[in-house]
């Protein structure tokens, strides 16, 4: 049973994808105002798409993509344990 938000991908490498292009795209941004411009920020929205509205939520998928299947979580009578499936 899961409970709370999932930002795990079908895959590590799809996933690593979607974060280099949020990350790249984000990052290129903010590093080239000072030679293009402040209209250079325009890009950034598009990295954050990519990585489904912030850096945290990607890092969480990630964590999530490589645990999943590896760990399996179960609650009974209001506590909760991570076993090994």
């Amino acid at each position: 049973m899961r409970t709370g938000p999932d930002f795990a991908s079908s895959s590590v490498p799809r996933h690593l994808l979607r974060g280099l292009l949020g990350f790249g795209p984000t990052a290129a941004a903010v590093a080239l105002v000072p030679l293009a411009g402040p209209l250079v920020l325009l890009v950034a929205p598009l990295g954050l798409i990519a990585l489904r509205g912030c850096p945290v939520c990607w890092t969480i998928g990630l964590v999530q993509t490589v645990s999943r299947g590896r760990l399996t979580r179960s609650c009974e009578n209001g506590t909760c344990t991570l076993t090994r499936p």
